[in-house]
């Protein structure tokens, strides 16, 4: 199914991400963290289709980025598979990053003093000290961003558009399926989604538990 596909890379891109960006902002203070950590949970709160809006601003051909990925590529990036993935992607963000850096937050500084103390430097303290004890946040994070990857409909439809094979999804064949009239196609979709969702927070259940 192309909405697991795009669920799945876009998740891999946000876990790395947030992993990232969690661990940087997790304990820190300084001018500006604020604003942001706005920038970053914003997508969390606006409508889809004014993130789609803001995609397509950003990513179209008259800007720079959507320039530079035109000349790079051959093609403008709207409308094609990787449209979806960083619709998704930037819908999801948000959930995986408060996650890390919560479980990060919670790491007892007594712990990574004492890594220090015996000689460890940053990386091993974040491989192997940092990831093990906030794995359980990220876990649920992963899990979380992922399943709002899948669902995501709004900024994914004025983005990537609603190309057959190519950039449909299941939220977005299930609003056609519904508009054509094709009801059991729609309930079929509308199952799979639920069970896979319910399957998903029920995970986070039992990890949190």
């Amino acid at each position: 199914m192309l909405s697991l596909e795009v669920a799945f890379v876009s998740g891999l891109a946000v876990l790395a991400a947030g992993i990232f960006l969690g661990r940087l902002m997790a304990n820190q203070s300084f001018k500006g963290k604020t604003f942001i950590e706005t920038l970053f949970l914003l997508p969390l709160v606006l409508p889809p289709t004014v993130t789609g809006f803001l995609l397509i601003v950003i990513f179209g051909r008259n800007s720079p980025a959507g320039q530079w990925v035109e000349w790079v590529f051959h093609q403008s990036v709207m409308f094609t598979w990787w449209a979806a993935v960083i619709a998704s992607a930037v819908v999801a963000f948000p959930l995986m990053y408060q996650s890390a850096k919560t479980g990060f937050e919670a790491i007892d500084e007594e712990i990574t003093g004492a890594a220090k103390v015996d000689g460890a430097n940053s990386r091993q303290l974040f491989l192997f000290i940092s990831i093990p004890l906030a794995l359980k946040a990220i876990i649920t994070g992963a899990i979380l961003s992922f399943a709002r990857a899948l669902g995501e409909f709004g900024a994914t439809l004025m983005f990537a558009g609603n190309i057959p094979g190519k950039t449909q999804t299941a939220p977005t064949a299930i609003y056609i399926a519904l508009d054509s009239g094709n009801m059991q196609l729609a309930w079929l979709l509308v199952a799979s989604m639920i069970g896979i969702s319910f399957l998903m927070l029920l995970a986070v259940s039992r990890i949190r538990g």
